[in-house]
């Protein structure tokens, strides 16, 4: 699992989180009867009109009811009988013209086709839509993987092929994605500012597809805070009360997701010790500038753990951090050295690491 913080400047980045056979059967004299012409006439249609590769139609001839079926010399005469009309005095007429005949008995054959067809188009219809929402359950099952083997590059060439998904779950994964790429020091500073609005994007559609989905709304604020960097202060700190309204609407859905509670105690420490000229920045562009304090900073992160224990070596470190900013030197000592004993698997927790001996040398 990787985690994921907020932005370069005061939201420090932390990387987290058959072919189907369609029996369609064909119940009805008429049916039966003309099966030979109507199996020729809807394979003749979905030759011509069909593009599913993955559809394929059986046609099975129906039954015929118990009390239809009549001897086979009934049967071959009954074929050999001419259609004919009677008059009030039930004399017998000509029989019709063969062209007439088999002309009527063409529009029977083609409109029995064309309910063929039709039914297998509704049949097609649906079997498009279920196999459509089994493509996306493959399509996270993959990305799922990718993403806890850390392979960052398959994983955004996966998931950008569906850019135009209107499945939630799909494109705040791709949010993120497209977030972790631009991190990667092989980015050029221009595909990273390219992805980052990208990445904002992506989870921005994705809340408009689905606003009661926890991951949606923690990825809108985390690349929110990241175009801000782009922006300047002023930007990012007027976006700073969405930021932390998203997270906050993230745990209401996800009250167990320990990282969306770690980036609020990441934006209270952020708060509480902005310098004098963004607090007037602040100032200027809200009535009630939003503030924080190292308490409520150190509250979240406790909750954060206590949500997860050890989950994350960056929320080790802020918790040693704060109670440093709080002069408490004892707890900052056992925070600061369980992050430096957190099992190294990502470049950032060799940061972390580093940070926190730095920290524990300068006590």
């Amino acid at each position: 699992m990787q985690h994921h913080g907020l932005g370069k400047d005061w939201l420090k980045i932390c990387p987290v989180e058959k072919d189907l056979g369609v029996l369609s059967t064909l119940a009805g004299q008429q049916l039966a009867e003309h099966e030979p012409v109507c199996v020729q006439t809807a394979k003749k249609a979905k030759g011509s009109g069909s593009k599913d590769r993955h559809t394929a139609i059986m046609l099975v001839p129906g039954t015929i009811s118990e009390e239809r079926k009549q001897p086979p010399t009934q049967l071959a005469a009954q074929k050999e009988e001419h259609v004919v009309f009677r008059n009030d005095a039930d004399s017998r007429q000509p029989p019709l013209p063969e062209v007439l005949r088999k002309s009527l008995q063409r529009g029977v054959v083609l409109s029995t086709g064309s309910l063929l067809v039709y039914e297998a188009h509704k049949l097609i219809s649906g079997f498009a839509e279920v196999h459509a929402s089994f493509k996306v359950e493959d399509v996270i099952e993959q990305a799922d993987y990718l993403y806890g083997s850390g392979e960052t590059e398959k994983l955004y060439r996966l998931l950008v092929q569906h850019k135009n998904s209107d499945d939630a779950e799909l494109l705040w994964r791709l949010a993120r994605s497209s977030r972790d790429l631009a991190q990667l020091g092989s980015t050029s500073a221009e595909e990273k500012k390219q992805l980052t609005y990208d990445s904002l994007e992506y989870a921005k559609k994705a809340l408009e597809k689905n606003e009661s989905n926890s991951a949606a709304h923690k990825w809108y604020g985390i690349c929110l805070s990241d175009v801000g960097d782009y922006e300047g202060i002023k930007t990012k700190i007027g976006n700073a009360i969405i930021i932390k309204e998203h997270f906050q609407r993230a745990i209401e859905l996800n009250p167990k997701d320990a990282t969306t509670i770690h980036l609020i105690g990441i934006w209270c420490y952020s708060f509480a010790e902005m310098p004098w000229y963004q607090r007037k920045i602040a100032a200027t562009l809200f009535a009630t500038p939003p503030t924080s304090t190292f308490q409520e900073a150190l509250r979240y992160f406790h909750m954060a753990e206590e949500a997860d224990p050890n989950f994350y070596s960056k929320n080790l470190l802020f918790l040693g951090k704060t109670y440093l900013k709080l002069n408490n030197k004892k707890m900052a000592l056992l925070w600061l050295s369980k992050a430096k004993e957190y099992p190294a698997q990502t470049e950032e927790d060799k940061q972390v690491q580093k940070e926190a001996l730095e920290l524990l040398n300068s006590i």
